[in-house]
């Protein structure tokens, strides 16, 4: 009887508990079917810096090789240092880890060559299919003439490709705080950041998959604490802070202040659009409203896409974008093949701070143009009931307007919110933004009274 992987087996990952739900046989046996999915004959696999990870990785660099793909292991990297592996060698490639998970989890992103994004419908569910197959009854015998694991540093490479992105010959001294949450990025940013003008203050380098200080989520406020106390301690022009796999980035002002994924989004878009006038930006439909009017206001063409890195990395690929933003703090660059990277928007910050002389509060208050509720979740029983009953309480106002690209978006002239059903937990997912705080709360609390109801 075949195993269930479905546990396991997510919209665009393999994510579980290690070894409760999951170990290196399984992974041997993934790899194998990875290999078989994708044709590959070559392919490229990195991991984190949980304990797990390296005999994940080198069971899964086993199946493949099993299969007659030749592999190549970068050992520890952060996920979009293999997406630029995958890019840069031109072959899939397999990166192990939980991003933001707690410890005990650990999982695959798994990416085509040219790190194009595998999902359910682009061989995610091939993969799981084929390896709930081979669990049951073993791997088939590997090939006539199965493949090599090799072992190559690609770091060097990855940080000479990011700084060839962004110009930053000619930035001022800046003091930057980096958390890396003893995750990735105390791996990648004192190459990527050397020889700048950088007076780096780095906190939790230390690889330490066991998360001993805090976990390695941005997007909650709890873990932005230790990097806005430094920040306002050591007097910096600003600070960041990392995810365990060190591909999403977030940003506190000189004050401390976290600034707004979404205004990052518009600085960038800026930024890009002065690079390829007339260009196409992507963000989806909970970034803020200032996001299509920055765009709009540098002459770039603004699409508005569903939550999630797989519709974005869609979107991407199918309007030649040249940059793509999301609230969730994953940025997405054309010239890095489509896929998602925080370091290069952490670049992009550098670069815009250091070639002016006012601060990073006010480099950002231009593109932080309205009140915002944050994400606001409800655990509900009735997903759709209640989404319902929302649209229903609100078809009564006047010159509202609803649409359903992705749960239910409600605007008006001077606010709107996102309703949205969660994918995987019984969950409902709330955004509201206004023209004043006032109106937010106002909302806020009308949706929030029917959705609890």
């Amino acid at each position: 009887m075949s195993p269930d992987l479905s546990q396991i087996v997510k919209a665009y990952d393999i994510r579980g508990v290690v070894p409760d739900q999951w170990g290196e046989p399984l992974a041997e046996v993934f790899g194998a079917a990875f290999a078989t999915v994708t044709g590959a004959d070559a392919i490229v696999v990195g991991h984190d810096m949980r304990p797990s990870s390296p005999g994940l990785s080198r069971a899964f660099a086993r199946g493949a090789a099993s299969r007659g793909a030749d592999v190549t292991e970068i050992g520890l990297c952060s996920t979009d240092e293999l997406y630029f592996a995958s890019g840069h060698l031109d072959r899939p490639g397999a990166m192990f880890t939980a991003s933001h998970n707690p410890a005990r989890y650990n999982g695959i992103k798994m990416c085509r060559a040219g790190a194009a994004p595998i999902g359910q419908d682009t061989g995610l569910a091939e993969i799981r299919d084929l390896a709930e197959r081979w669990s049951a009854t073993g791997l088939p015998a590997a090939t006539d003439e199965p493949g090599t694991l090799t072992s190559r540093d690609v770091l060097g490479e990855y940080a000479g490709f990011l700084r060839s992105l962004v110009d930053l010959s000619r930035i001022r001294p800046l003091k930057v705080v980096v958390d890396a949450g003893n995750g990735m990025g105390g791996h990648t940013v004192p190459t990527v950041l050397d020889g700048l003008p950088v007076d780096l203050v780095p906190m939790y380098f230390e690889l330490d998959g066991t998360f001993p200080h805090h976990e390695a989520n941005p997007l909650d406020p709890k873990n932005l604490v230790d990097l806005q106390a430094e920040v306002r301690a050591t007097g910096a022009d600003l600070g960041l802070a990392f995810d365990g796999d060190a591909d999403r980035c977030f940003a506190v002002d000189e004050h401390g202040d976290p600034v707004n994924p979404s205004a990052v989004t518009a600085l960038v878009a800026a930024r890009e659009l002065a690079k390829n006038p007339g260009g196409t930006i992507i963000h989806n439909l909970i970034t803020s409203r200032s996001v299509p009017e920055v765009v709009a206001e540098h002459g770039g063409i603004a699409v508005r896409t569903r939550v999630g890195h797989s519709f974005i990395k869609q979107q991407m690929a199918e309007s030649g974008a040249v940059f793509g933003g999301e609230h969730s703090a994953h940025y997405y660059f054309r010239d890095f093949w489509n896929a998602d990277t925080g370091m290069l928007a952490a670049l992009h910050l550098l670069a815009a701070l250091g070639g002016q002389d006012g601060p990073l509060s006010a480099l950002v208050d231009s593109y932080d143009r309205y009140p915002a509720s944050g994400e606001i979740n409800s655990t509900v029983t009735d997903q759709a009931g209640r989404t319902a009953a929302v649209r229903a309480a609100f078809t009564e106002d006047e010159h509202v307007t609803f649409d359903e690209l992705d749960g239910l978006t409600v605007t008006a002239d001077d606010w709107w919110f996102n309703l949205r059903p969660s994918n995987t937990e019984p969950l409902l997912r709330l955004n509201v933004e206004a023209g004043d705080s006032e109106t937010v709360d106002r909302i806020r609390d009308r949706v929030l009274a029917i959705v609890r109801a």
